[in-house]
């Protein structure tokens, strides 16, 4: 027990932290109010450096991934709390401070919505704990219930409640769809624990073929889980409620439920393990394994779409929230590739999990860049005469902008630039990992059509780039919003992104968080088949012998 509450010490420092952020969100003396915002940072750091110090679980099916996935969630974490602030009971606080309105607690959101926060990020941190089924839906759905009434009430407007409901009944769906998959691969294995699972379909695998049962909840399990990291066919709520709920919210939408997604999929795909090739024979001579045919094909129908459909929608979008949410779908995409080819397997040197590594770091480069980008829709806004503003959506309000808001406007341009992948910002080095990861794992095919959609992006991004560059801005400059702890975060994000150097330190912590993330190695599948042969030997009739 004691173990367990060393390895759960982040969740439990963002509990306490959650429980004292409803108290503070709800009192009467609104710089009592305001502390909320602060006290939920402080929780942040205190979880990011418990998490940094926390050691590897072996009873894990990803022993080595709780430090880097929990830090990775606190550091991110504590970036989107910064771009947060002040998005909701903006005009309520306002005229409650002009006198107009007295306050009342129950008119206030600030509390839930922080609460709800912490909430979401304490699931996914308890994602990269799960060592069992049931524990793994638990925290995809603490993940995901709190962002479906943060998407409502990030804004007083019809358009985030549209999007709240769309979101719910989407996501309710495809909780569904994973659920099922869940009972049918318990009932294809017989066990719930992730580990025990492994060594139930290695079992099955060395002894002629995985249960039908136990792959078809694998394939649902996976198609489920589709939702939570907006791939194809389980994307199309993403659009939508990127564009209704406010930038803050879709900043967060696009990184904290994506990273539960690949979190879970990378234990379930562990379970399974690559050490069989796609047509089902044994390890590759070659050294690299790959997924049973059924989940590979798959998976790569899957990827092939995302990345095709998240970029042919983008370029046709006039909305910056709507073309960042199609982008988040390409991201996706590409990050599936990564982890279809899996873990390289060398005999000098075990188990090097490059293409796990590869979606690990991609997660953590693609949430700083993002959130960079996110932070100047949130920046800029229309006042409007009821006290609300309303955000600058259009393309064209990027028009100038290096020269009328030089900040905003090169945050803009190098995040674009990032997320592009140009060299030699921290970007490139994200995609190249994951190309890298998929050509040594042979997956050519998919690594063409990944380079083709990357050139098909570059249309939109460089049209993110030169709209506030090249453009000369008409009109007055876009008002601006009076929370300097969003621009604070955005220049935050362009600073990561502008890191030239290869962060060795990030990259080697990403693939030691995916080392030995519950493959099999030949060794053991040969004593796998050499139990079952000899269980085989003794379970045959003694012959009877003429005397």
């Amino acid at each position: 027990m004691s173990a367990l509450l060393v390895l759960l010490a982040p969740e439990i420092v963002l509990f306490i932290t959650t429980c004292i952020v409803m108290i503070v969100g709800l009192w009467p003396k609104l710089e009592v109010r305001s502390l909320a915002m602060p006290i939920a940072g402080m929780g942040l750091l205190i979880a990011g450096v418990l998490a940094i110090n926390t050691p590897a679980n072996p009873e894990s099916i990803l022993p080595n991934i709780i430090p880097y996935a929990k830090a990775m969630t606190a550091g991110v974490g504590l970036m989107l709390v910064l771009l947060l602030a002040g998005t909701v009971d903006r005009s309520y606080e306002a005229a409650v401070e002009r006198g107009e309105l007295r306050f009342n607690p129950i008119h206030t959101n600030r509390a839930e919505f922080f609460a709800f926060f912490l909430f979401s990020l304490t699931g996914l941190m308890l994602c990269a704990s799960a060592t069992d089924l049931i524990w793994l839906f638990l925290a995809l759905e603490l993940v995901s219930l709190p962002t479906y009434v943060m998407a409502t009430i990030s804004t007083r407007k019809l358009k985030s409640q549209e999007a709240g409901v769309k979101y719910f009944f989407l996501g309710a769906l495809g909780a569904a769809i994973f659920l099922y998959g869940f009972a049918l691969l318990y009932g294809g294995t017989g066990t719930t624990n992730l580990i025990g699972i492994r060594d139930a379909l290695a079992e099955q695998a060395a002894s002629g073929g995985i249960n039908p049962i136990a792959m078809a909840g694998i394939i649902l399990s996976l198609i489920g889980i589709s939702f939570k990291i907006a791939a194809v066919p389980m994307h199309f709520y993403t659009a939508d409620v990127y564009q209704g709920a406010a930038a803050p919210v879709s900043a967060m939408l696009a990184f904290v439920p994506k990273t539960a997604g690949f979190i879970a999929m990378m234990g379930i795909l562990a379970a399974v393990g690559w050490q069989y090739a796609p047509g089902g024979e044994a390890l590759a001579a070659d050294g690299v394994g790959a997924l049973p045919r059924p989940i590979y094909v798959t998976l790569a129908a899957i990827a092939v779409l995302t990345m095709t459909v998240g970029n042919v929608l983008a370029l046709l979008q006039r909305s910056i929230k709507r073309l960042l949410a199609y982008s988040s779908i390409a991201h996706t995409g590409y990050m599936l590739v990564a982890l279809i080819a899996g873990p390289s397997i060398a005999a000098e040197a075990g188990i090097t999990s490059n293409g796990l590594g590869a979606v690990l770091f991609y997660l953590l480069v693609y949430g700083v860049t993002n959130i960079g980008a996110f932070a100047v829709v949130a920046c800029l806004e229309r006042p409007q005469p009821d006290g609300e503003a309303d955000e600058l959506d259009d393309l064209e309000d990027l028009r100038g902008l290096c020269r009328t808001r030089p900040v905003l406007g090169w945050v803009m341009v190098i995040c674009a630039l990032g997320l592009l992948g140009l060299p030699p910002l921290l970007g490139f080095w994200a995609k190249f990992l994951l190309f890298t990861s998929a050509i040594s794992a042979g997956e050519i095919a998919l690594v063409v059509i990944l380079g083709l959609n990357s050139a098909i992006a570059a249309f939109y991004y460089l049209k993110l780039v030169a709209l506030p560059l090249l453009e000369e801005p008409e009109g007055d400059a876009p008002a601006t919003t009076p929370f300097a702890s969003r621009t604070i975060a955005g220049v935050l994000s362009a600073a990561l992104v502008l890191l030239a150097i290869i962060p060795t330190g990030i990259v080697d912590a990403a693939m030691e968080a995916a080392d030995r993330a519950g493959t099999i190695v030949p060794a053991n599948i040969e004593a796998i088949e050499r139990s079952i042969t000899a269980e085989a030997l003794r379970d045959e009739p003694t012959p009877i012998v003429d005397r």
